[in-house]
């Protein structure tokens, strides 16, 4: 993609506004913490002390709107308490240019890096470091400067307390989580219907797991109906798709074909309502006539073999979702794995070690999070002395811009500048026209501030321009409460706004952090899991006695991680102003398509896994082994853009081939000749490549 259409691309993203569900009153209640805490320092500690402590409480409640499956009271408290650290130690350095900036470069590092503990983590502390910026300049003493810190720690004690008095919808997120993963389900089971082989987006699942996980103390309260319903739909997927699949399931046509089509649909309508019953905490709905489907005992005269158990253990699993909704049901495990009472989330203070050996992984030569950090803490220097040389005054708005709007990626970082740039330019000239027709006091520059900030709470999620719009009147406002001069910064914060919008981009031109070289070695990562995950099944029906179902558990998710990596590598590179480094984008959509078949393959063969009493198929274990070995030369081969020879593993079951065995063996030899035509497929896609570049 050129540097032109790449610009384009990323100015409409930034630009775009969606339809989302509005929270009014988790937006009332972030609004009125703001408000109880700017009132309460107008009141005590005059006009500038209340503007610093608006900051913090503002971005307090900022904290909690970001995606994160902590409590949202622990989000405000560590906003907070870390803003107010930052601001009154940036104070005691402030009037020493050069300390202050070393404090600066030191700040935005570890904030680039905080990136490694996930996006909520990295937001937050960009903000934080932002606010900053604009917070060390309002106290005029040391004594000042304790006031904002303390009144900044107030802030999102007082947040934090308005969500314990008021909760509203206790668990909502993970409700979210689960009820998006079960409705994934029920619309796999209808696309199943009438495409055996759709695909399956396991985003949906991996968030509801990751929602799965909690601390010891939210244990103890976790409503019933989010017990236990993540697992089962876990094992619904593959169920599902062995049913559907005309190779190892139900024939492409026939009376089997149609009771499955049933089947299906039912299951879609159950699940369904289970999901609608975990978003709102409701009694589950049922349909009649899909229970009457399930239970109706012509599944057992038309299907047969297994096709037939698939039904049944479908049957069982939707069973299983509907007690669990309704709140009786407590199992959350899989079959052969130990029964534990939660996924373990670790307290905040355990937390600590673990981002910091986070951090220390992304401490290596091509990390992103690495070059995002060295590259915004680069920026914030830059764009601080920037800001004392230029005839303006606010020049910490070059370098707050700049942090506010940098990512990892290329794409957010761009689409980001220019939404805020033009929600600057709106956000003040709708201020200006207010200040110019009411000429507002301090209370009533307050009162439109808290306007502005409630504005932004409830349309933050609509788009990064529409929240720009609100936040660049709320700091105008702000700021005339602890008496700058409109005049003055209106203009200075347009020009500034766009400064360090264009600094950010300009970073990432000359120091970019680009996913379009990755995508090989993204590629190979996913080949690697894949085939451990195939392998490890295979190995289950050789040994099925030995073998305990948690291996096949972490290949699955593993292999399911890695996917969603080249995913999200691909869809990035996709919008990058650079050319493909060895594999083109038709040959990596048709790698991607045989990899998801290779993958799929082993789903519908571990649907089928034997009990532990179950007779051995020992020629599983050498195909197991040449697929595992064959894989991983295969991704050595993609990384030196090599195409993947195949060939151990087709002559091992060419030998397979050739001896009799009774239908277990037949079963696995189907399936391994099933995984083979897929990495064919797959080579078939490099070679492509290969010839076109």
């Amino acid at each position: 993609m050129s540097w032109l259409r790449a610009l384009r691309e990323t100015a409409r993203s930034g630009l775009s506004i969606e339809r989302r569900r509005l929270e009014p009153l988790i937006a009332l209640r972030g609004a009125a913490g703001l408000a109880l805490v700017v009132g309460v320092s107008l009141v005590f500690f005059g006009p500038v002390i209340a503007a610093g402590s608006a900051f913090g409480a503002y971005q307090a409640a900022i904290a909690t709107f970001q995606r994160s499956w902590r409590p949202r009271p622990v989000l405000a408290l560590v906003s907070g308490a870390s803003l107010a650290v930052s601001t009154f130690v940036g104070y005691l350095t402030v009037s020493h240019t050069l300390l202050f900036l070393a404090l600066l470069v030191l700040w935005t590092f570890t904030a680039g890096m905080a990136w490694a503990a996930g996006p909520t983590g990295g937001i937050i502390a960009a903000s934080n470091v932002a606010i900053v910026l604009v917070t060390v300049t309002l106290p005029t003493s040391v004594a000042d400067a304790a006031a904002h810190a303390a009144m900044m720690a107030l802030g999102g004690l007082v947040q934090a307390s308005l969500i314990v008095l008021f909760p509203i919808r206790r668990w909502g997120v993970q409700r979210d989580a689960l009820a998006d993963a079960l409705a994934g389900e029920a619309d796999y089971a209808r696309r199943l219907r009438n495409d055996p082989v759709a695909p399956f987006d396991p985003v949906p699942l991996m968030t509801a797991r990751d929602a799965a996980a909690v601390t010891p103390r939210q244990a103890r309260r976790r409503p019933a109906d989010l017990h236990g319903a993540r697992g089962v739909a876990e094992r619904l997927r593959p169920v599902l798709a062995s049913l559907a699949d005309p190779a190892l399931g139900v024939p492409a046509e026939g009376p089997e074909r149609y009771w499955a089509w049933e089947i299906l649909g039912a299951a879609g309508s159950l699940l369904d309502s289970a999901a609608r019953a975990v978003r709102h905490g409701d009694p589950v709905q049922l349909d009649e006539t899909a229970l009457s489907v399930l239970k109706s005992p012509d599944t057992e005269v038309i299907l047969t073999g297994a096709p037939r158990r698939a039904a049944e253990r479908l049957t069982s699993l939707l069973a299983d979702v509907i007690e669990i909704a309704e709140g009786t049901g407590t199992d959350d495990r899989t079959p052969g794995e130990p029964l534990i009472p939660h996924r373990r989330r670790p307290t905040l203070l355990r937390l600590v070690p673990v981002v910091h050996r986070s951090m220390r992984r992304e401490m290596r030569r091509g990390s992103t999070i690495l070059r995002h950090a060295l590259r915004v803490s680069a920026v914030a220097a830059a764009g601080y002395l920037l800001g004392l040389v230029l005839p303006f005054g606010h020049g910490y708005w070059v370098p707050m811009t700049a942090v506010m709007v940098m990512r990892p990626e290329f794409t957010h970082t761009y689409s980001r500048s220019v939404g805020r740039f033009l929600g600057t330019v709106i956000g003040v000239a709708v201020a200006t026209g207010i200040v110019q027709a009411a000429h507002p006091d301090a209370q009533l520059s307050a009162a439109l501030a808290l306007v502005c900030a409630t504005l932004n709470y409830l349309l933050m999620r609509t788009g990064y321009a529409v929240g720009q719009v609100c936040v660049a009147a709320y700091v105008v406002f702000l700021l005339g409460m602890a008496g700058d001069d409109w005049s003055q910064t209106v203009p200075e914060r347009v020009i500034l706004t766009l400064m360090g919008g264009l600094l950010a981009m300009a970073s990432y031109a000359l120091y970019p952090a680009w996913e379009t070289p990755r995508l090989r070695d993204r590629l190979a990562g996913w080949l690697v899991t894949d085939g451990r995950y195939a392998a490890t099944v295979l190995d289950r029906y050789a040994d099925p006695a030995s073998r305990s179902l948690e291996d096949v558990r972490t290949a699955l998710l593993t292999t399911r991680e890695a996917r969603v990596v080249w995913q999200e590598a691909l869809n990035t590179a996709q919008h990058e102003p650079v050319r493909h480094r060895g594999i083109s984008r038709i040959s990596a959509a048709d790698a991607q398509d045989a990899l998801a078949q290779f993958g799929r393959v082993a789903m519908l063969m571990e649907a089928h896994l034997p009990a532990a009493s179950a007779t051995p198929v020992p020629e599983a274990a050498e195909l197991a082994d040449a697929v595992r070995r064959a894989t991983e030369e295969g991704a050595k081969a993609v990384r030196e853009r090599r195409v993947p020879d195949w060939e151990p593993v087709r002559r091992t079951l060419a030998r397979r081939e050739e001896a009799e065995g009774p239908p277990p063996d037949a079963f696995v030899r189907n399936g391994a000749t099933l995984l083979l035509r897929a990495l064919e497929d797959f080579s078939r896609a490099l070679e492509i490549s290969s010839g076109r570049a």
